[in-house]
C-alpha cells in the first residue's frame, strides 16, 4: 500500500479537474482526498496498491480536456489505515 501527497499546478481550478481526479481514483481503486488551494493549484492525498497509484498519477498528469497541467509534485507519505473512499474537499 502506497500513499502520496500530490500538488498539481496549472489551469486546474474551474475546469472540472477535481471531479476528473475523483472519477479516475474510483476507476483505479484509490482512496484519499482532493481540494483546491488558494494559489490556484490543487492538492491531494492518494492511497492504493503501488501499481494502481502509478497508473493513477500518470492519468492525472494528462488531465481532462479542459485542464492544462504545468507541473506536478509527488511525495510519498505514510499510509492511513481504514480509509475507504476518495472525496472532494470544499
Amino acid at each position: 500500500m502506497s500513499r502520496y501527497f500530490i500538488e498539481v499546478f496549472g489551469r486546474v481550478q474551474g475546469v472540472g479537474f477535481r471531479y476528473f481526479v475523483e472519477y479516475t481514483a474510483k476507476a483505479f481503486h484509490i482512496t484519499g482526498w482532493i481540494k483546491n488551494c488558494e494559489g490556484g493549484s490543487v492538492m491531494m492525498e492518494v492511497q492504493g496498491k503501488s501499481d494502481n497509484v502509478i497508473l493513477f498519477i500518470n492519468q492525472v498528469k494528462k488531465g481532462n480536456r479542459f485542464a492544462k497541467i504545468e507541473d506536478i509534485t509527488c511525495r510519498e507519505i505514510g499510509p492511513i489505515s481504514k480509509e475507504k473512499n476518495f472525496r472532494v474537499i470544499y
